[in-house]
């Protein structure tokens, strides 16, 4: 069984602007899928859905066994705790907390605070020494990498990651995707949401979404995507 299955699904709002119009789309444990599409495509839409942050108004969404179509919005919050790291591109750091209570914050609304599982979850990103900082004392580098930390604290079962490059210079983009693909290598399912061809064709299936539609998948698609860039 898949661990995210998208059936016929759809999103309308106000009754008439369709922003995704009948995805279908399943990602395998340990799959590694790059959701890519010029700005307006639907690819927000989707990931919101994905990340269980909204509902879709039409067809069904199963994440890791439970349909998502008929729960409310505060089970919605528990799956998204549960089940889901969220990365994004403009941080979402707390600006007062320190790297390591950054990463904890994660925990103490999922379980209880552990400081040596925070310890160690940014050595995994290779920030031990960088725990006491605040994010203002923090490249944007070492602050994307406090997320991926954080996104990995509760163990979920997909890391979704937005735009996880969109703020980072050419060194930490690279340094940032050599995380990514470590955590690919070690098992996790990874989606990253972006509109750049350089991160997009890091993974190992990309799907490129135009007017709310799925256009194209390309499979093992490293040189393919090379002329396939997004406004």
């Amino acid at each position: 069984m898949a661990l995210l299955e998208l059936k016929d699904v759809s999103m309308v709002y106000n009754g008439k602007v369709k922003a995704l119009d009948k995805i279908n789309l399943s990602v395998e444990k340990g799959d590694w899928l790059a959701i890519m599409g010029p700005s307006g495509s639907g690819k927000t839409t989707l990931m919101n859905i994905i990340g269980c942050m909204d509902h879709a108004t039409g067809g069904e969404i199963i994440l890791d066994g439970i349909s998502l179509a008929d729960v409310d919005k505060q089970k919605l919050t528990e799956i998204r705790r549960e089940k889901i790291g969220m990365v994004f591109q403009q941080f979402h750091l707390v600006p007062y907390l320190t790297a390591m209570e950054n990463v904890m914050v994660a925990q103490y609304y999922h379980s209880i605070p552990d400081t040596d599982e925070a310890k160690a979850a940014l050595k995994r990103v290779g920030l031990e020494d960088r725990a006491g900082h605040l994010p203002s004392q923090l490249s944007g580098g070492e602050q994307q990498r406090v997320c991926i930390a954080r996104a990995l604290i509760n163990y979920p079962v997909l890391i979704l990651a937005d735009e996880p490059t969109g703020n980072l210079d050419e060194t930490n983009q690279n340094l940032v995707m050599k995380i990514f693909h470590e955590l690919h290598e070690e098992g996790h399912t990874i989606i990253t949401v972006t509109h750049s061809a350089e991160v997009g064709k890091e993974a190992e299936r990309c799907v490129i979404i135009e007017h709310g539609k799925i256009k194209k998948v390309y499979e093992n698609h490293h040189e393919n995507l090379e002329g396939y860039f997004v406004p």
